[in-house]
């Protein structure tokens, strides 16, 4: 890179902060073990897939200045979807191993587990490392989503090509699916007495791989702060031109923390927390009623304009739509081949709607044809419908406008419905990191070499204590098998790491139930602006609503 901006020049100078146990004894620590820990669901299921891992005790770090300083040689590599904080995960791993040995290296797997299956790497130097500090993507060594599931395509090529490097760990920076592929490969590792240690490191936007023990997936601070700012905007704006309902889709297939955050900060009149819908039972048609009574009721008070949040994974938590997605991957599971052969669309959707439930069917047919096709025909990589793709905002915007025209027909809505849509998605992946999220990501990348330096294999590296100050963080480690669960993939039940979803007796979801009805016919917005990275620490340094108000509860 010949030319960088000025905030780059200072983020590179911008020393991130650490747990003050790393502060004192860089990687001179001991691993102190708890007691055995069970996975989060259906143990007896799990124990037997994982003879050698499962129950393994939870980890914390104390100082030892006696403990063996032999060189490490350590590869990384970036899996999945990016993150903002991911090039701070290999700083810090690559200054931990340098301050535990002169010896130490780090290997860097190009293009994620594909470059690792493939063999393509590169040594990380200081000068190379350097270019990367607190920067935003993941183009240091890049990424990709190949699952290790193969034995003999995956998983023995990448173990010969760690072995051939000479490495002590491998460590894996990725989702839910990254990291069951990680405890998947310490497992077949430990199974063939094979000494190379795999170690996790937490990512997603999405906020949804967290737990007791891991309070928040790095990503989540710095992608949720930049859509609140993105949001305020038009918040700004929807109160000054007064004419337009702003639909937002926001990142979050699986979960809402996305979409509640962004609310919690910005005050939007709409926001709809997808757990709640199915906790609630609510069809597609009753969601479709309450936001139009919202928009008209407005327009009754003289305001024909407004913000509302939509997360992106919605329609899979609507009881219709899910029962009915749960049958078409069945179906698409076992008749793949056949529903593949047939010619045109139509044949496939009359082949469908064949074999659905008359309930599902009926669902399938309510939608929109473009909308079905896309239902039937695309699949992520694990067989399933990819409602990240779906514009469930355009499909909102037609439904509440079909609506209001109904009402309005029928005398109950006197104003005017014009809206705009917007998917805030890849805007947030690649930003430059937050201070916290620069601060945690090199801590976890600290934390995942101490845990290589401490023989630990099968484990995710966590720090916690978040919410208080830095020098009170507290750097650990967790069995991967102890976050997993079985779920349905591509027609088989396998093990999984679970998805934390919003849960609606959480602070969080708490607070934005006891104020959203005050904001539903106002304008008293909150516009929180650009993500500060110098200045007074209460502006550059906060955490998100959603961490603030979990610790004060807990």
């Amino acid at each position: 890179m010949t030319e960088v901006s000025s905030l780059q020049k200072l983020r590179y100078a911008y020393q991130p902060k650490l747990p003050a146990l790393f502060v004192k004894a860089g990687l001179k620590v001991k691993a102190v073990e708890g007691g055995a820990t069970s996975s989060v669901g259906q143990p007896d299921t799990i124990r037997p897939l994982f003879p050698n891992t499962f129950g393994r005790p939870i980890v914390t770090f104390q100082s030892d200045a006696s403990s063996d300083a032999r060189p490490l040689k350590v590869g990384v590599l970036l899996s999945g979807g990016q993150a903002p904080g991911g090039h701070n995960i290999i700083s810090g791993l690559f200054d931990a191993l340098r301050k535990h040995h002169h010896e130490s290296k780090l290997f860097g797997f190009e293009n994620g587990p594909g470059g690792l299956v493939k063999n393509k790497y590169r040594e990380i130097d200081a000068a190379f490392v350097d270019r990367y500090r607190n920067t935003g993507g993941f183009d240091i060594i890049g990424s990709d989503r190949t699952k290790l599931e193969s034995e003999e395509k995956h998983i023995i090529p990448a173990i010969k090509n760690c072995e051939a490097l000479g490495l002590n760990a491998l460590v894996i920076v990725g989702g839910d699916d990254s990291n069951t592929n990680g405890g998947m490969l310490a497992e077949y590792l430990l199974a063939r007495k094979n000494p190379l240690l795999v170690i996790g490191c937490p990512k997603t936007i999405d906020g949804d791989l967290k737990n007791e023990h891991v309070e928040t997936s790095f990503g989540f601070d710095t992608a949720s702060k930049l859509y609140s700012e993105l949001i305020g905007n038009i918040a700004t704006d929807v109160n000054s031109a007064k004419k337009y309902w702003h639909f937002i889709r926001l990142m979050g297939r699986s979960a809402s923390h996305i979409t509640l955050e962004c609310a919690l900060q910005t005050h939007a009149n709409i926001a709809i927390i997808s757990e709640e819908v199915e906790a609630r039972k609510q069809t597609l048609k009753a969601l479709v009623e309450e936001i139009a009574g919202v928009v008209a009721e407005n327009a009754a008070r003289g305001r024909n304009f407004g913000v509302a949040l939509i997360p992106e994974g919605l329609l899979e938590f609507i009881p219709e739509m899910k029962v009915m997605v749960h049958e078409l991957n069945e179906i698409l599971a076992k008749e793949g081949k056949s529903f593949n052969e047939l010619g045109s669309d139509v044949e496939r959707v009359e082949f469908i709607y064949g074999r659905l439930t008359p309930a599902s069917a009926q669902a399938v047919k309510s939608l929109p044809m473009t909308l079905q096709l896309q239902l039937l025909t695309e699949r992520d990589k694990a067989g399933n419908v990819p409602f990240s793709k779906i514009e469930t905002e355009k499909l909102l915007i037609d439904m509440v406008a079909a609506r209001l025209k109904e009402m309005k027909a029928g005398g109950l809505f006197k104003g005017e419905f014009s809206a705009q849509n917007h998917f805030l998605g890849y805007e947030g992946r690649c930003s430059p990191p937050s201070n916290f999220d620069a601060d945690y990501c090199y801590s976890l990348g600290f934390t995942a070499a101490a845990l290589a330096a401490a023989g630990k294999t099968g484990y995710m590296a966590v720090v916690r204590n978040l919410s208080k100050a830095h020098d009170q963080w507290q750097p650990g480690g967790i069995p991967l098998t102890m976050m997993m669960n079985i779920e349905r993939r591509k027609g088989k039940d396998m093990p999984v790491i679970r998805k934390s979803l919003v849960e609606l007796d959480s602070a969080p979801f708490k607070e934005f139930a006891a104020k959203r009805d005050a904001w539903k016919y106002t304008s008293e917005y909150l516009c929180p602006g650009p993500i500060q990275f110098f200045g007074p620490s209460e502006v550059c340094d906060a955490i998100t609503k959603t961490m603030a108000l979990e610790s004060a509860r807990s």
